[in-house]
C-alpha cells in the first residue's frame, strides 16, 4: 500500500482473527491487516491515508462489545488502541482523570482508588473494556440507577474525525456554554463519526460501604413491587436481575452451588448503602414484609465484602457461562414501570414462535434494562441459528416500538441491529444521524455499515 505511514502493523491470520471481531460470533473476521498507532498523530496520519486511497477504517478498543460494531469483516484495516494506555493527568481538585483511549476501564478504576477517589461506570468486562471503546458505545453497565451511563462521566474528548482533523472537545471544562458540546455527539456514535484518543473523565468520592441482598422472587408480577419498596427502605446503587436459567448456566460453568433455591422462577441482586451496618435493619424490616406479602420467597445479606463479592458473581458471570452456546443476545430497554408487562409479552412472544429454544434474562431492571439471550442447541449450525433469530427480531422490536423502547438500551447497533434502527428512530432522526456522518467522515472512512446501512 503506497506510502503506508510508518505504524507498527500485524497481518498473520491469529492476529487478524484476534483483532477482527468482537465477543459477537457471527461474522468471519477478514481485516487487511491490525495496525497500533501510539499517538494521536500517527491516527491522523492513517486516516488522512486512508481518504487518499479509499480504504476502511475500523477503530478497536477491548471488543467486548456484543452488536458487531469492532468487527472487520470485509478487508478493512483494524485500528488498534493498545499502545495508547497512558495517563495523561489525575487531577484531584474537579476531580477528574485524563487518559489516552487505550486504557482500561479497569485501571481508570485503580488509578482513582489510589488517590482516594471514585470512577462509577462498571461492568463485569471492565478490565477488558478500554476508554475510548465505552464512550463510543456509551457503556452502562450494572451502577446506572445511581451514576447514570458513561455519558454523564465525560468531560472532555481529542478525536480524529473521517476528515483526519483532530477535535479537542470540551478541553475537560465543568461549565461550558460556547455552544453546543460536539463531544457528546461522539458519545454512542461507533467509531463512525471519530476515533477518539483521549479523554477526561469525572471522578466522584467513594461510596459508603455497601450490603448485597440476594433474593429469590415468587413471580413476575412481585419484581417492581419489590423494587418500588426496596428503592423507598434503601439507597439503592443496583437492582439487577436474572432467571432461573441463568443460575443453571453459571453453577454448570463455574461448578459452583447457588445460595438460594435455585427453582425459583427469578432472583433479584440488590445493592444499597450501609456504612457501618447500620441499614442492615433496615434491609432486613422490608425483606420480612416482602415475604410476608408473598413477592419474595428467599434471600440472602452479605455479610462482609467478600461475601457480597461472591454474590454479585452470579450475576455478573452470565455473559461469560453463555458464551460458549453462542448467544443471540437483544439489549432491550423500556420505561421501568412498563418492565413487568414487557417482559411478560416477551417471554410469550418467544415461547410461542421458539418453543425449542432456551432464552436466558438477566439485566438491570432499576433503569428498564433487560437483556434476552437466545441460546444455540449444541447441534445447530451458527449460521441456521442467526437466520431462526433473525426472523424473531422484528416481532420482538415491534413489542420494544409498541411499549416505547429502545432496541439497544447499552451495547450499541452496530452491524447486528443496523438494519432495525427504524423501530426506535425515526426516519427524520435517521436523516439527521446520515447527516452528522457526512460532516464528521464525508468519505465513509470510519467503520463502514456500522450504525446505519
Amino acid at each position: 500500500m503506497s506510502g503506508f505511514p510508518e505504524i507498527e502493523t500485524l497481518s498473520d491470520t491469529e492476529s487478524l482473527v484476534h483483532y477482527g471481531q468482537d465477543w459477537t460470533r457471527f461474522w468471519t473476521p477478514s481485516p487487511a491487516k491490525v495496525v497500533f498507532p501510539r499517538s494521536t498523530e500517527e491516527v491522523v496520519a492513517l486516516v488522512k491515508w486512508a481518504r487518499s486511497n479509499k480504504a476502511r477504517l475500523v477503530p478497536s478498543g477491548g471488543r467486548t462489545g456484543l452488536s458487531g460494531g469492532a468487527v472487520a469483516a470485509a478487508a478493512e484495516i483494524v485500528v488498534s488502541m493498545d499502545r495508547m494506555r497512558t495517563l495523561v493527568e489525575l487531577d484531584s481538585v474537579e476531580p477528574s482523570l485524563t487518559a489516552e483511549a487505550g486504557m482500561s476501564i479497569g485501571e481508570v478504576q485503580r488509578l482513582a482508588a489510589e488517590a482516594g477517589l471514585y470512577y462509577p461506570v462498571d461492568w463485569a468486562a471492565a478490565d477488558s473494556s478500554q476508554v475510548g471503546g465505552s464512550i463510543a458505545t456509551n457503556a452502562g453497565g450494572i451502577r446506572v440507577l445511581r451514576y447514570g451511563m458513561t455519558r454523564q462521566w465525560v468531560r472532555g474528548l481529542e478525536v480524529v474525525d473521517g476528515r483526519g482533523e483532530v477535535l479537542r472537545l470540551n478541553r475537560g471544562l465543568v461549565k461550558n456554554n460556547a455552544g453546543p458540546d460536539l463531544s457528546q455527539l461522539l458519545i454512542g456514535s461507533e467509531g463512525t463519526l471519530g476515533i477518539i484518543t483521549q479523554a477526561s473523565l469525572a471522578l466522584t468520592r467513594p461510596p459508603p460501604e455497601q450490603s448485597v441482598l440476594l433474593l429469590a422472587f415468587a413471580d413476575l408480577a412481585a419484581i417492581m413491587p419489590a423494587f418500588t419498596a426496596l428503592r423507598r427502605a434503601l439507597g439503592l446503587s443496583a437492582f439487577e436481575f436474572f432467571d432461573r436459567r441463568s443460575v443453571e448456566q453459571v453453577a454448570a460453568h463455574a461448578d459452583q452451588t447457588f445460595p438460594l433455591d435455585p427453582q425459583a422462577p427469578y432472583f433479584g441482586l440488590v445493592e444499597f448503602d450501609n456504612p457501618g451496618g447500620e441499614r442492615e435493619s433496615d434491609a432486613l424490616a422490608v425483606f420480612e414484609q416482602l415475604v410476608e406479602d408473598a413477592m419474595v420467597s428467599d434471600g440472602v445479606l452479605s455479610q462482609s465484602a467478600a461475601q457480597a463479592a461472591e454474590l454479585w458473581r452470579w450475576r455478573e458471570a452470565i455473559s461469560e457461562a453463555i458464551t460458549p452456546r453462542t448467544p443471540y443476545k437483544n439489549d432491550l430497554s423500556v420505561r421501568v414501570s412498563k418492565v413487568p408487562g414487557f417482559l411478560a409479552a416477551l417471554d410469550d412472544l418467544v415461547g410461542r414462535h421458539y418453543p425449542d429454544f432456551e432464552v436466558v434474562w438477566f439485566g438491570h431492571i432499576g433503569d428498564g434494562n433487560l437483556h434476552m439471550n437466545i441460546l444455540r442447541p449444541p447441534k445447530m449450525d451458527v449460521g441456521d441459528f442467526r437466520t431462526a433469530c433473525d426472523g424473531l427480531s422484528p416481532r420482538v422490536f415491534d413489542l420494544v416500538r409498541s411499549h416505547g423502547g429502545s432496541i439497544s438500551a447499552e451495547h450499541g447497533v452496530g452491524l447486528l441491529k443496523r438494519d432495525y434502527l427504524h423501530y426506535c428512530r425515526s426516519p427524520a432522526e435517521i436523516e439527521a444521524l446520515r447527516g452528522l456522518k457526512a460532516l464528521f467522515d464525508p468519505d465513509g472512512v470510519l467503520n463502514p455499515g456500522k450504525l446505519l446501512a
